[in-house]
This record gives structure tokens, C-alpha cells and sequence, in this order.
């Protein structure tokens, strides 16, 4: 009895210690991780930050096919330089080369049909001369003239209706020979393959189609679309600098040239896959131009960009209603020169600084 009374003592010493142990353990704070990449930094005192994604600077072209078929050959790879009106790939064509065949057929028959129906109005024309100016009306009835007249006159309406049969034969061998040549996708122009989607054997739907049989880019200019927030956008200034950096490497960046503005605010799609991104947002979609040779960067690789901006201004020093409404006048004038909705961004800020003239009265 009493050796186990000793064991149960010695068990539940052992388990309190094994608590107390556990218990230090846990309580200590976990090293924080570092992180893989440091972020980038604002290289300007006040800026509008955005993501941005790589472009080309066409746009990235998709390419479909203008009739539904069996591909037969793909004429390129990626990465292949076209130029436009190249063969990038072709439907079985087999169908298409038999109609073709077939209407310059007709049209050879067309033709040979117009010979003789020439030949015929030579004919009708020669017998007809022989009546027509004789002077002793007795040596040929009258009906005899008539008969070749009209033969004349018949002969003349079969050539001119031969001569529209080949019109005709014409304008459906052109069609067919259309038909065969829609068969072929061709580069609508020049630029890089950047994605085939589509190999022989695989059948090729007309139309719009969600993943495009090929796409096509010029990337000897890039584009960097960034999307800038809506409610961030009045701060926006088109022609202002702008810097982007490779996301996991905030060492390389590369100064970058404004193009654009699309003025339509849209949805936002573009994600960054931060914790508290917005989804439920639209932005404003701003193009500026990235020359390939000063970043190694990718169609479609996603960028941390960087706009300046101009200092907020001061409530002290905010232009009264007169001078606002200058300014705004000033800014519409302005617009075309140098970019879609400068006015419009101009006016809001003037809006923006007026409204803090009001605030710092009260």
C-alpha cells in the first residue's frame, strides 16, 4: 500500500513538472519572421501608389479564327517575330480548295459561253446584212427580213446576258477563293508571339472565344497599366513622373514616361494579393512607357508603381472662389495638350483645396 501511495506522489510530481515546463515554454514569444522581400519604397515626398501589370505596347492581341474547322498547321512558335499579313495558322482547307476549283470551273464555262455567243451575233449580223439593203423588195419576202433581224437582235441580248453570267462566275469564284483565304489566321501586325494556345488536330471555334487561339504584342516598347484607386484619382496629374519597381526586388527600378490616361474608370481585376485589398473598388487605369533594355521584365509580370504628386495645399495659401474658377478654366484649356481629364482632375483638386479653406474658418 504504501509503495503505491509513492508511485502516485511520484507520477503527479512528474506531471507537474512536465505542466510547468510546457507552460514556460509556450509563453515565450515566437521570433517574428523576416520577410522575403522588403518592400519598395516611395522614392518621391508625396506620391499615389498602384499596381501595375506589364504590357506591350500595342496591347496584347488576341487571335481567333474567322471560320470553325480542324487546325491542320501551326506556322509559328513563341517567341516567333511576324510581321503583318504573316500565316500564323490554318484550317483545314481540303473543302474550301474544292469549291474554289469547282466556280473557276464555271467561270471557264462562263467564258467559253461568251465566244459563242459572240460567234452567233457575228453570224446573225452577216445574214441579216445580206437582206437588209436590197432594193427589189421581191427577191426576199418580208418575213424573211424580219426573222433575220430579230435573230440579230436575239443574239445580241445572249451575249450581253454571257457577259453577266461571267460577271457572276466571277464574283462566286472571288468568294470562294475569300472563303479559302479566311481559312488562314494572318498577323494583323507586326509584333512577337507571345502564347500559342492551338496545335494541329485541335479544332478551332469562330468567334470569341475566352482564352484566344493565339496572342500577339509589340514588346519592343513596353507599357506598365497601373490602376490608381477612385478615390485617389483627383490627386493624379497626367505628364507627372512615375517609377516602377520589380516586385521582390526593390533594388531594380526603372523611371517611366507617361502615355495615358483611359479616361472610363472600371472595375478592379487587377489583384495584389496584399491582406487588405480592396475588391469592391474602381480605378482609374493610367499607361506609362517602359523601356524593355533598362528592367528585365515579362508581359503580364506584375510591378509596385510610384506616381508623384504635388504637396498638398495649405489652407492658408488656398485660392479664393474667383481665382478657383480661373484656375479650373485654365486647366479645361489645357486638357487636350496634355492628356484625357486634366481638367477634369484639376477641378477636383481646386474643389479639394476649397473645401479646406471652408473647414479651416470654422
Amino acid at each position: 500500500m504504501r509503495l503505491t501511495n509513492k508511485l502516485i506522489m511520484a507520477v503527479s510530481l512528474a506531471g507537474l513538472a512536465l505542466a510547468v515546463v510546457v507552460g514556460l515554454y509556450s509563453n515565450q514569444t515566437p521570433p517574428t519572421p523576416e520577410p522575403v522581400a522588403l518592400p519598395a519604397k516611395a522614392p518621391f515626398e508625396t506620391y499615389i501608389g498602384g499596381g501595375g501589370i506589364v504590357e506591350p505596347r500595342s496591347e496584347i492581341i488576341g487571335i481567333g479564327s474567322s471560320l470553325a474547322g480542324v487546325v491542320q498547321t501551326v506556322f509559328v512558335t513563341v517567341g516567333d517575330r511576324v510581321q503583318a499579313g504573316d500565316p500564323l495558322f490554318l484550317v483545314d482547307d481540303r473543302e474550301a480548295r474544292a469549291e474554289l476549283a469547282v466556280k473557276t470551273a464555271e467561270l471557264a464555262v462562263a467564258i467559253a459561253a461568251v465566244e459563242e455567243a459572240r460567234a452567233s451575233l457575228r453570224d446573225a449580223t452577216a445574214q441579216f446584212a445580206l437582206v437588209r439593203n436590197v432594193a427589189d423588195h421581191r427577191a426576199v419576202s418580208k418575213d424573211d427580213v424580219e426573222q433575220r433581224k430579230n435573230a440579230e437582235l436575239l443574239a445580241k441580248a445572249k451575249l450581253e446576258s454571257a457577259l453577266v453570267a461571267v460577271e457572276s462566275a466571277k464574283a462566286e469564284r472571288d468568294a470562294a477563293a475569300t472563303d479559302l483565304d479566311r481559312l488562314t489566321a494572318r498577323a494583323p501586325s507586326d509584333g512577337t508571339v507571345l502564347q500559342v494556345n492551338i496545335h494541329p488536330g485541335e479544332y478551332a471555334v469562330a468567334g470569341a472565344v475566352d482564352t484566344p487561339l493565339l496572342r500577339l504584342g509589340d514588346v519592343s516598347r513596353l507599357h506598365v497599366r497601373t490602376d490608381i484607386d477612385e478615390n485617389d484619382a483627383w490627386r493624379f496629374t497626367p505628364g507627372t513622373r512615375a517609377v516602377a519597381y520589380i516586385r521582390g526586388n526593390r533594388d531594380m527600378r526603372a523611371d517611366m514616361r507617361f502615355v495615358r490616361v483611359e479616361p472610363y474608370v472600371v472595375s478592379k481585376t487587377q489583384l495584389t494579393g496584399t491582406s487588405t485589398e480592396r475588391v469592391d473598388t474602381r480605378v482609374l487605369q493610367v499607361l506609362f512607357d517602359l523601356d524593355p533594355s533598362d528592367l528585365p521584365v515579362y508581359v503580364g509580370q506584375q510591378m509596385d508603381v510610384f506616381i508623384e504628386t504635388s504637396p498638398e495645399t495649405l489652407p492658408a495659401s488656398s485660392p479664393g472662389p474667383a481665382a478657383a474658377a480661373r484656375d479650373i478654366s485654365e486647366a479645361d484649356a489645357d486638357a487636350p495638350s496634355a492628356g484625357l481629364g486634366q481638367g477634369l482632375f484639376a477641378c477636383a483638386r481646386v474643389q479639394a483645396a476649397s473645401a479646406q479653406t471652408k473647414e479651416a474658418g470654422k
